[in-house]
């Protein structure tokens, strides 16, 4: 393994974690946006986006999730995208239902099933790539 093949998938991990992480605070942040009503689709929007930029356990977990992407932009740059998008979402997909299963969600079996189905597929694409 190279160092940019090393220094490539430590940015895909750390994408995956910041995703994963802030995926399930994001949910419990946008809590009570269901409860606006405004008389028109325009006024609904700025009433939405009002509510969850003024609202810290959005905005906060917003700003992380954001700094994700930035990094994601940066290391696909020098990256295989054939690669990097497998890898990074099936990653984030996996530390997100961890983290909300941490949160108290409940997460059924067949997600577990589809998780490990899902690491298999880019496990196989990966080695594609490197046989």
């Amino acid at each position: 393994i190279t160092m940019s093949a090393l220094r490539h998938a430590l940015g895909f991990v750390a994408v995956a974690l910041v995703w994963g992480s802030t995926n399930p605070l994001l949910k419990r942040g946008s809590q009570g946006i269901e409860k606006i009503h405004k008389s028109n689709r325009l006024l609904q929007l700025l009433a939405e986006l009002g509510f969850l930029a003024s609202n810290w356990r959005y905005a906060v977990p917003f700003l992380i999730n954001q700094s994700g992407s930035v990094l994601y932009y940066l290391t696909i740059a020098s990256a295989d995208i054939s690669l990097a998008v497998p890898i990074t979402n099936s990653l984030t997909f996996l530390v997100t239902t961890l983290v909300g299963r941490a949160m108290g969600e409940r997460i059924r079996y067949q997600t577990y099933a589809g998780i490990a189905l899902v690491l298999c597929g880019v496990t196989l694409c990966v080695l594609s790539k490197v046989t």
